[in-house]
């Protein structure tokens, strides 16, 4: 038998050191929750804007929206990270590590956001928009009053995945030492040894979180479903 395996198989799991340093992975989960938070406030704004240029009758606003969708879709998030972060300086553009991640995260959830807001545009009957004409509102009051808030109910299990998406996303920030659960998690993994301990608490951490999005989720869904 081999020393390695001797010396996993004598391996005793011990949470102490892991328990001491907890304060700092909650720090790391709200900044985690903090990043998702204000990245999905962001990209709802990029992907409602880049929906109505999807089914827009101008191609002037329709092709660079679908060209948007199509890039930012079809690249890795981590490569996307390391780009805003290490490349946009080359050109003059200097952000701080947090505002160059939660502007990657908002621009790459904004991609995926603009389609499910593309469907639920497209889903609403029209007669909607002529009541709204009826009454003698305007276009751009259809749209803010009658429009979006149908859209918003209809996709909301939809918003409600991407929030967890852009949650556990998050992770990926640790790539440009931003001090979130998984960066901290690796740091106290590095100071005390402990591997399977951290990355256990680490895991259970973001279930829970998960978990619990999920259901505040399916509460506001149950709450705010449209009537069938």
């Amino acid at each position: 038998m081999s020393h390695e395996t001797a010396a996993s198989m004598t391996y005793s799991l011990n949470f102490a050191a892991v328990w001491r340093s907890f304060d700092l992975l909650l720090e790391g989960l709200a900044l985690s929750l903090g990043l998702a938070f204000v990245a999905i406030l962001a990209g709802c704004v990029i992907g409602l804007i880049t929906a109505f240029g999807l089914i827009s009758r101008r191609a002037l606003l329709r092709k660079p929206a679908g060209l948007y969708v199509t890039v930012i879709r079809n690249t890795p998030i981590l490569v996307l990270v390391l780009f805003s972060y290490f490349a946009l300086p080359e050109l003059g553009v200097r952000l701080g590590k947090i505002e160059s991640f939660v502007a990657t995260l908002a621009i790459y959830s904004g991609a995926y956001l603009a389609e499910v807001f593309r469907g639920g545009l497209i889903a609403i009957p029209p007669g909607q928009r002529e009541a709204g004409l009826a009454i003698g509102l305007t276009e751009m009051q259809i749209r803010t009053s009658i429009i979006i808030p149908l859209m918003l109910r209809s996709v909301l299990p939809s918003l409600g995945s991407t929030m967890i998406s852009l949650f556990k996303d998050t992770s990926l920030a640790a790539a440009i030492a931003v001090p979130e659960l998984t960066f901290e998690a690796r740091k106290i993994n590095v100071e005390t040894f402990r591997v399977i301990e951290t990355w256990i608490v680490a895991s259970c951490l973001y279930v829970a979180t998960c978990s619990l999005l999920a259901a505040l989720m399916r509460a506001a869904e149950r709450r705010l479903a449209v009537p069938r």
